[in-house]
């Protein structure tokens, strides 16, 4: 597994340099075109995570791959992506085309917290199929974007924050009703989000992030120091699930992941994700696949 991809080997991989931009005290925000497709080359993503949120207007056919799910985009999306999700996209149509913005956490330090907003959590949706309607308004809000990035105006990045804003905006509009949570400061909801990420944090697995330390739930009502009863109350309340049914999800996510695209054989995976011996990683796959992970990596 690739380690977590910083915005400097970013640019590095993209164009060989790195702007000066980067060390900006009021952070960091840059808009691109997607590159047209080239015959022959790669156009895959690979499965990993980014230091940086994205948000990109993708035309094309293409799939996405997250650890828990994948979405197939037929025409246009509209895409957010964030520092704790990890995932891999794979550019289907050789016609493709697309604008996306990126930017660093510290270019909104003091400008809200768009970490709370759905389409950047773990649990949310980030991935949005768009009408040809739908479309042009989103086209319209990067063209914007773009003329505010392009012009000398002293207060531009203020401008470019709202309009980032309106991004956000727009993609929760898409979501529907019952899948949107009201953001009051509901308690249950605070800890539950928090367990989410902290989960999160935790993957994906690669060599400078060898061993997951939270496995229990005992393990997350301590970091968040709540009794672990409370913990289970409002993670059962907010997603319908019990704390240990959403670890165990998560690590079988994961070590799916690590059993098709690392080399680490099966007691490397099974020490990474927390387990002491490979025995009980053996038994607690094929409960959950009835198939052994040696079965599973062959398939």
């Amino acid at each position: 597994m690739e380690k977590s991809e910083t915005l400097e080997e970013f640019y590095q991989r993209k164009f060989n340099w790195i702007p000066e931009s980067l060390k900006n005290d009021f952070g960091h925000f840059n808009l691109f075109n997607l590159e047209p497709y080239l015959e022959g080359k790669l156009k895959a993503v690979p499965y990993r995570r980014r230091d940086f949120y994205k948000v990109m207007l993708f035309k094309g056919a293409s799939i996405v791959h997250y650890a828990d799910r994948v979405y197939e985009v037929k025409k246009k999306a509209l895409s957010f992506s964030n520092p704790l999700v990890p995932y891999k996209w794979d550019h289907i149509s050789t016609n493709s085309s697309g604008v996306y913005c990126i930017f660093n956490p510290h270019f909104f330090m003091n400008f809200g917290q768009i970490q709370q907003y759905e389409v950047f959590q773990p649990n949310g949706t980030h991935v949005f199929e768009l009408t040809d309607e739908e479309t042009e308004r989103v086209e319209e809000i990067f063209a914007r974007m773009k003329g505010e990035f392009d012009s000398e105006y002293k207060y531009k990045y203020d401008v470019l924050r709202n309009l980032v804003f309106e991004l956000i905006h727009f993609g929760m509009k898409l979501q529907p009703a019952a899948v949107q949570h009201t953001q009051h400061g509901n308690a249950s909801l605070r800890i539950a989000s928090i367990f989410l990420e902290l989960l999160e944090r935790q993957f994906p697995i690669d060599e400078s992030h060898s061993s997951i330390q939270l496995r229990a739930a005992s393990d997350f009502a301590e970091q968040l120091n709540v009794h672990v009863n409370h913990l289970n109350r409002a993670v059962k309340e907010m997603t319908g699930k019990t704390t240990t049914q959403l670890i165990s999800k998560r690590i079988l996510q994961e070590s799916k992941v690590l059993l098709k695209h690392s080399s680490w054989n099966v007691s490397e995976i099974a020490f990474s994700l927390g387990f002491n011996e490979v025995t009980h990683f053996n038994n607690f796959f094929k409960k959950q696949l009835n198939l052994s992970p040696t079965q599973f990596r062959k398939n």
